[in-house]
């Protein structure tokens, strides 16, 4: 018997992910409707706590992604409406959604990590501020939005990093280029379930916004083709950033896994605490890895809701 019958998705939203949102909702907004819950979606604008006082659901599923949904201000929101929901708290979605705040986190939970300076984007689009190969990143943003690559040789940082029209915010991180293969693992309650090897297949080759969400933008290999040992070393670090941030329900951790030139090295990239759960999405792979349905996944998901106080 389930706690909750009324459910309120919420997908959308003001982001630059509003279109990847929008696909999530609608696909676990259909799966809930199939596991018998009554299921009203909400397009997260300016009324949305208006909206929701007037349904007045028992939950909340959050299908957002990127700034405002993903980064603590929606789960403020839920929380002073006193509606439980899905996935991290306030306090872990802001953490892991600003790449510096969590890097301090992940420091201090001894996890492997490039090395990075944050600065003014201006800055970063004048001159190189660190040696290439780098990357560039926008400090609050997801799903790659914003990132570039610096390459060696490159004589000058991206000019988009510049350009007035640049609304990303105007901090950015300017991190260490590791070489290598990208791996990710999912966290299901406490526990990483498998290890998937992203292989890119976009114009620039590494996982940029293209790659997660276009149909054929990359190949998923699960499980990755890694040794027993370094397999365990994915999934430990994975659970113990989850558990380092404070994250509820399911996350994902993305690595680096550089074996090039004779080197065996992890490094944590970031955590995803509101995964897509899209066609293409990596988290629902890995549970149908384990045996789970995408409705039996987007159950538990909800079931798991609650509120931090």
């Amino acid at each position: 018997m389930t706690k909750f019958k009324r459910i309120a998705v919420l997908l959308g939203g003001r982001s630059p992910e509003r279109e990847v949102s929008l696909v999530s909702g609608r696909a676990c907004a259909t799966a809930l409707r199939a596991e018998g819950f009554e299921v009203q979606e909400f397009d997260a604008g300016k009324d949305l706590g208006g909206q929701l006082h007037a349904y007045k659901p028992d939950a909340a599923f959050n299908a957002l992604h990127g700034r405002w949904g993903e980064d603590g201000c929606v789960q403020g929101l839920l929380e002073l409406m006193e509606i439980p929901y899905t996935h991290s708290g306030v306090l872990a979605s802001a953490l892991a959604m600003h790449k510096e705040r969590a890097k301090a986190v992940f420091r201090a939970a001894d996890l492997p990590l490039a090395k990075s300076v944050v600065v003014d984007r201006r800055v970063a689009g004048e001159r190189h501020v660190m040696e290439p190969p780098y990357v560039v990143k926008p400090v609050n943003q997801g799903s790659s939005v914003g990132v570039y690559i610096v390459r060696k040789g490159d004589n000058r940082p991206p000019e988009e990093l510049r350009s007035p029209k640049w609304d990303l915010g105007d901090e950015v991180m300017v991190e260490d280029y590791v070489p290598g293969r990208e791996l990710t693992v999912a966290v299901m309650g406490p526990k990483a379930l498998a290890v998937t090897e992203i292989v890119a297949k976009t114009s620039l080759a590494f996982y940029d916004y293209e790659a997660k969400y276009s149909a054929g933008g990359s190949d998923h290999v699960i499980p990755a083709k890694l040794s027993p040992a370094v397999t365990e070393e994915a999934l430990r670090l994975a659970a113990r950033a989850h558990e380092a941030l404070g994250c509820r329900g399911v996350s994902r951790t993305d690595f680096r896994y550089d074996d090039t030139q004779g080197q065996n090295r992890l490094i944590v990239l970031e955590v995803n605490t509101q995964p897509g759960m899209t066609p293409t999405s990596l988290v629902p792979e890995q549970a149908a890895y384990r045996g789970m349905s995408f409705n039996a996944l987007v159950r538990w998901i909800m079931e798991d809701a609650s509120c931090d106080r």
